[in-house]
């Protein structure tokens, strides 16, 4: 969104604290992947992406398609502070009826352009996307947010030829490994340390940077628009779990975090005291 004057640092600060806020209204969740890819939907929103936040269904948009539905609740702060959806929502996170429920959901909130949950489904959803906005000759470009978890499925992989062989330049995948799922560590699992080659051998213009670093994130993004391969771009962001906060930060396990309910308001203040100029 083009003519803001509010520093991306400012974004990303806003997007921890609304997940904060709807976190603390269940008491538990994803919160430690919000915090982490914060920057990234800082940059993605606030400096990447074209759309009109009163309008989101324009077609002239580029879309964000977020495989890993399980990180709604990130997704939902980055909505909120682009002004697509309302703060007086906030409360009704996850429960009954609410625009916002716990995984993301596409026939309920504005916004979320497909529905996540099976993970791996993403990437080849966006494909489909891109190649339709392809043949219609839109201009506009398709994000897609999946998760370290989803680089052991092997639909993932197919879409990643299936985008190779079509040539999609208009396809960007945003990759965030922080190195966390539900079994352990992602690289114990089955992952490889050193992924940019491997996308890019199998044809992609592939870049790896520091995912909580706006300045790095904001070159890969014009890195990944501008390139003029015809071919799909990838973005793996290394972020940290519950950046942001220290002393969630240091819990072993951090892909589902029950927090106690003072520790809310501790985890608030400590982002408060940090809050950008």
């Amino acid at each position: 969104m083009s003519g803001s004057n509010v520093s991306l640092a400012s974004r990303a600060w806003a997007i921890r604290r609304y997940a904060l806020q709807m976190a603390e209204v269940q008491g538990q969740g994803y919160i430690g992947q919000a915090l982490g890819v914060a920057d990234v939907l800082a940059a993605s929103y606030f400096h990447a992406m074209d759309y009109r936040a009163e309008d989101p269904e324009w077609e002239g948009r580029d879309r964000f398609y977020l495989s890993i539905g399980h990180y709604a609740i990130a997704l939902y702060a980055a909505l909120l502070e682009a002004g697509i959806l309302p703060e007086d929502e906030i409360e009704t996170y996850g429960m009954d009826d609410s625009r916002m429920p716990m995984s993301g959901m596409a026939a309920y909130t504005p916004g979320m352009e497909i529905t996540g949950g099976s993970l791996g489904h993403g990437l080849g959803i966006a494909v489909g996307a891109a190649l339709g906005l392809k043949r219609k000759q839109s201009n506009a470009f398709v994000y897609n947010m999946l998760s370290d978890g989803e680089l052991g499925e092997g639909s993932t992989w197919e879409a990643v030829m299936s985008a190779v062989q079509w040539k999609l330049d208009n396809l960007i995948a945003i990759v965030d490994f922080n190195n966390q799922q539900a079994d352990g560590p992602t690289l114990e699992v089955l992952a490889t340390q050193e992924e940019a080659p491997k996308w890019a051998a199998f044809g992609w213009y592939a870049q790896e940077v520091d995912g909580n670093d706006l300045n790095a994130l904001v070159r890969a993004f014009d890195n990944a628009r501008n390139h003029d391969g015809a071919q799909p771009r990838v973005i793996i962001c290394r972020t940290k779990m519950c950046k942001g906060i220290p002393f969630l930060e240091q819990r072993e396990s951090t892909h589902f975090i029950r927090v106690e309910a003072d520790e809310w308001t501790k985890a608030i203040a400590l982002l408060d005291e940090d809050k950008p100029l």
